[in-house]
């Protein structure tokens, strides 16, 4: 955990800021989501210490894959038992 004074939080304007490590699932939402991959990313998370803002980025193809809705090479992906399809 290192602390990031360089810049402020963009909601309370804080320097107390730290970054850690993370795992992210990300969802597809409503009913029709459950038949979609769940997108994995391990970002590092800035997290604002005073109000618990966090910012982080998702990887380009995990991106593509949330952007589109179908799978990309290399994405990180987990996909229901037997789906075969896209995410469209």
């Amino acid at each position: 955990m290192e602390a990031r004074n360089a810049s402020r939080c963009a909601s309370c304007h804080s320097t107390k800021q730290k970054t850690f490590t993370a795992e992210v699932a990300i969802h597809f939402p409503g009913l029709e989501g459950l038949d979609k991959p769940i997108v994995w990313i391990f970002p590092d998370l800035l997290v604002c210490i005073d109000c618990g803002r966090i910012e982080f980025t998702v990887p380009e193809r995990e991106l593509k894959v949330l952007q589109t809705g179908e799978l990309v090479e290399g994405a990180v992906v987990w996909r229901p038992k037997g789906d075969n399809h896209n995410c469209s």
